[in-house]
């Protein structure tokens, strides 16, 4: 099964792609529904199957939470302080400051640089983090998660697909 193209996007051509992730209970189950899918039309190319002899969360773009965490701190650090030191520049610049303040630009951009890492550490821990922590624990407790990568209605398809053979028969 190949799966590097299932998270690529081509920088020439700019289209949405939406992704649906299944969990099941077993490796038998995952690869069940992976020939259901195919079966009914959902090409290989659009699906991959995360778990202990398959593909690594890491191959298909499911990163780890910490580092989810770590790199929403830092952009939002960057973001924070860039803006700090152009608002302690124009303090600055102002009237109501002397000239003769040269702490007060870095001072405003640390503070700012400060104030954006514990907003991104925030928006790291309780957004993306968070949906990336549960995968891995249900990684972690021995599932399989399938991926489904595709336009909207190829990702409708499939999730329409397997609720109708999932969904329990009237008796």
């Amino acid at each position: 099964m190949s799966i590097p193209r299932l998270l690529q996007r081509s920088p020439l051509r700019r289209r949405s792609t939406y992704l649906a992730i299944v969990v099941f209970p077993s490796e038998g189950a995952v690869f069940q529904a992976y020939r259901l899918l195919h079966y009914h039309g959902i090409s290989p190319e659009n699906l991959a199957i995360v778990g202990h002899g398959y593909s690594s969360p890491e191959r298909v773009g499911l990163m780890n939470p910490f580092q989810i965490v770590v790199r929403k701190v830092v952009i939002y650090a960057i973001a924070a302080g860039a803006i700090g030191v152009i608002l302690g520049f124009a303090a600055v610049l102002s009237k109501n400051l002397p000239h003769d303040l040269p702490l007060v630009i870095p001072m405003f951009g640390l503070l700012s640089g400060l104030c954006g890492a514990v907003v991104g550490a925030v928006f790291g821990l309780f957004g993306e983090g968070t949906t990336a922590n549960i995968y891995h624990h249900h990684l972690r407790q021995g599932r399989y998660l399938l991926m489904m990568e595709g336009t909207e209605k190829l990702v409708r398809w499939g999730q329409e697909v397997l609720s109708y053979y999932s969904a329990p028969s009237p008796h």
